[in-house]
């Protein structure tokens, strides 16, 4: 079998062997699916077919049973509509992920504006911390989440933080600020912390947070396959070991790019394969500019950088650092998806401008309303990360949205294998611009962008069991469509994260060792080595055909034991 990163592209050139299955040749397409009922600003795929999302508590059109507003709410998969969930404390740029045990936790939040009190009863979220339960309902029936603010909170203020799942399937919760801000950091929350709490529930100290003001809110993190933590906040990066709480500088980003809020580039962990697992980090977008400019300077027309930086965390490749490669246009805003086949996604954003609303100092003068972005990117991009330097970037057979997805705007791989977009709302609350005037309104539609493979026959996976143990071969059903290749079986494990501000955290691809029965009707996997390569709890196994170009719809699995955090060490060291 061909090496797992040698596949083919994943475009319309690459589905020619494909096409008799269908008769044609199938390409990407944007399908509107319907309205969200809250503007999606953060968003979290919580079973097969549920989508969980998070506003502000604001002025949303949909409304809980008790009558009020809503700024919680379920999208149903399925059946493209939404069913609101009732919150307490005001969710507005939290962040969140998922527990060893399968609980989601949306972190932090906002203090809610006295003004839209009346609509929805919202409380502090500063400190909260919102759980969601493992969901089995397809339709989210009964299905809520859980605050008690008074027992189950943060240790300090945080808004605009970043939070992962780490090895013991626990949460890391990096930096954010202690109160509302317009633009730049000026109180910031310089510290970590854990949930479930690590040493007494005292957060730590990182002196990288402390640098990286004012530029550092929503800090690009990722956990990496020997526990430690890839950490890059404003053009700063470093390694983390939380068991010894110490950070390792890594070289700074080239030519001044900065890629965290409010000059929000994006970053992603590449997919990892067997049997090294080797960590490779891409950093793309954002801004060059100093990060003390006065944001009286700044406008909405400043061109966001097209620069994507690449390091590979070995010795050897700390040493070479960032290997330098551009975008086919700027982008502030964009978001990276890790697709089942290893390329990936980039979607989203803007050409011009920067994070936030209504604070940098050209806006009115390029007639973008409330933005501080404009020119949005309608047009994705596929990231190939084994092609040769210079020609991974591809816009080819890559469909024009019509929809702006800037500020406030999330998007998921799904369980089903295509791409879930909603939101985008560089305004306070909800806004309408009226037609002729400048603006940039709301956004409740919701679209998806859909592979090629969506309509074409595609692998259909069975017996797949509910939960797999680290190191460990188990086997299940496959049923391939006639005439596909099976000479590059790619056998995917993807979390698939948590979507808020140009970052998708904790969103992770790890492929597994696979063997094709006699017969082809069954597939012998191997499990990653430990909860390290794939930090402990729920994932979606995506097999893929035909050179990269048929995956098939994600299985829901649990991976390891399914405990409660923190838990042991599972599997075996590398």
């Amino acid at each position: 079998m061909p090496s797992l990163n040698k596949v083919s592209l994943l475009s319309a050139a690459s589905l020619v062997v494909v096409a008799a299955l269908v008769g044609g040749t199938p390409g990407w397409k944007f399908t509107t699916k319907g309205h969200s009922g809250i503007l999606a600003l953060e968003a979290v795929v919580v079973s097969p077919t549920l989508v969980l999302m998070f506003d502000r508590a604001t002025d949303d059109p949909l409304h809980t049973a008790d009558g009020k507003v809503a700024w919680g709410a379920l999208w149903n998969l399925e059946t493209n509509e939404p069913t609101a969930v009732k919150l307490q404390t005001d969710s507005f740029c939290a962040s969140g992920s998922i527990l060893s045990n399968g609980t989601m936790v949306s972190v932090g939040g906002n203090v809610p504006a006295a003004e839209d009190l009346w609509l929805t009863n919202a409380t502090d979220g500063m400190t909260a911390l919102r759980l969601f339960g493992p969901c089995t309902d397809p339709a989210g029936v009964n299905c809520t989440v859980f605050e008690d603010i008074n027992t189950v909170h943060l240790a300090e203020n945080r808004w605009y933080p970043t939070t992962i799942r780490i090895s013991d399937g626990s949460l890391m919760i990096i930096g954010g600020t202690h109160e509302l801000t317009t633009f730049y950091n000026t109180d910031p929350a310089n510290t970590y912390e854990f949930f479930p709490s690590k040493d007494g529930g005292v957060p730590r100290h990182s002196p990288l947070l402390a640098r990286t003001v004012n530029v550092n809110l929503f800090p690009r993190a990722f956990a990496l396959p020997d526990g430690k933590v890839f950490i890059l906040a404003n053009n700063q990066s470093i390694i983390y070991d939380i068991e010894n709480d110490m950070e390792t500088l890594l070289p700074d980003l080239p030519n001044g790019q900065r890629v965290s809020n409010p000059f929000d580039g994006t970053a992603q962990l590449l997919p990892l394969y067997p049997p090294s697992y080797t960590p490779t980090i891409l950093a793309c977008g954002g801004s060059n500019k100093s990060d003390v400019t006065p944001i009286s300077e700044l406008s909405s027309q400043d061109p966001a950088l097209a620069q994507c930086s690449r390091i590979t965390l070995t010795p050897e490749g700390i040493e070479r650092g960032w290997e330098l490669d551009s975008l086919p246009q700027g982008r502030m805003l964009p978001e990276m998806i890790p697709l089942p086949n290893g390329q990936i996604l980039i979607i989203n954003g803007g050409q011009t401008g920067y994070a936030a609303y209504s604070s940098v100092g050209f806006r009115t003068e390029a007639e973008v309303g409330n933005s501080n972005a404009d020119h949005p990117a309608f047009t994705p991009i596929l990231y190939t990360p084994w092609a040769p330097l210079g020609s991974r970037m591809s816009q080819e057979g890559l469909p024009a949205t019509d929809i702006a997805r800037m500020y406030h705007s999330t998007v998921s791989l799904t369980p089903q294998g295509n791409i879930w977009l909603a939101g985008s709302n560089p305004n306070a609350n909800t806004t309408v611009f009226p037609p002729g005037v400048p603006g940039y309104s709301t956004e409740f539609r919701v679209e998806t962008l859909d592979p090629p493979y969506m309509e074409l026959p595609r692998p259909i996976l069975s017996d797949v069991p509910q939960k797999i143990a680290f190191n460990e071969n188990f086997t299940i059903g496959i049923d391939i469509p006639e005439g596909a290749s099976t000479s590059s079986i790619q056998v995917a494990l993807v979390d698939l994260g948590f979507s808020t501000h140009a970052f998708h955290a904790s969103a992770r691809v790890v492929f597994m060792n696979s063997n094709l029965s006699d017969d082809g009707k069954e597939l012998t996997i191997t499990a990653p080595p430990n909860n390290r390569v794939y930090p402990p709890g729920p994932a979606y196994i995506f097999v893929t055909v035909a050179d990269g170009t048929l995956t098939s719809q994600g299985a829901h699995v649990m991976v390891g034991t399914g405990g409660n955090p923190p838990v042991a060490d599972q599997g075996v060291r590398l």
